[in-house]
């Protein structure tokens, strides 16, 4: 296995109070960080995915708030997850973080071939990330205490239905903890 950690839409904006996901970012914001740091230890590359919209885009036509503006603080990565010089910061404009970006091209070039997905919202950028991931014949795992949305029951509702899904074991939800179980197995009996 040769992963790489995609954080998606950790940033400033989803931390302001006045949006709904705030709270919910802040309760998955320390596994994200322990995600990032065992990325690090094991020099996995980090890319943080982040949204980056024009003032009037289209998908603020519907009930979406404007966010996440394009060269505003909102658009920046978290300073609480502390972006690495050798990390990749992907300003995608819409909710994949495949969709437009050439991530693919730079996952190849890395030899990639399993994605470890964490961010928000577990049901829209979070999943429409994994499922393209799988579209371009990656492995995926969503480590679902990386991931949140802006209720609970929503994040676990998704999260409940993907963990039984049909593409097992292209596709896998787990904590984090499990999948460092899994890989700690894979050292030491391979």
């Amino acid at each position: 296995m040769r992963p790489a950690v995609i954080i998606v839409d950790m940033v400033k904006d989803n931390l302001k109070p006045e949006y709904s996901i705030s709270a919910q970012v802040r309760n998955v914001l320390p596994s994200v960080q322990r995600l990032i740091t065992m990325a690090r230890t094991r020099r996995y590359p980090v890319v943080f995915a982040c949204d980056s919209f024009l003032p009037d885009d289209f998908i603020f036509q519907g009930k979406m708030e404007p966010h996440s503006i394009q060269g505003t603080k909102g658009a920046e990565i978290m300073d609480e997850l502390a972006p690495e010089p050798a990390d990749l910061f992907l300003p995608k404009r819409r909710f994949s973080a495949f969709f437009g970006t050439g991530l693919t091209e730079t996952l190849r070039g890395w030899g990639v071939d399993t994605l470890l997905i964490a961010g928000v919202a577990t049901h829209v950028c979070v999943l429409m990330t994994a499922m393209d991931g799988i579209c371009h014949d990656f492995r995926v795992i969503l480590l679902k205490d990386c991931c949140a949305s802006y209720r609970p029951d929503i994040h676990d509702s998704t999260i409940r239905m993907y963990e039984r899904s049909p593409l097992e074991p292209l596709f896998r939800v787990l904590a984090l903890e499990d999948f460092l179980a899994i890989e700690e197995r894979a050292v030491t009996h391979p």
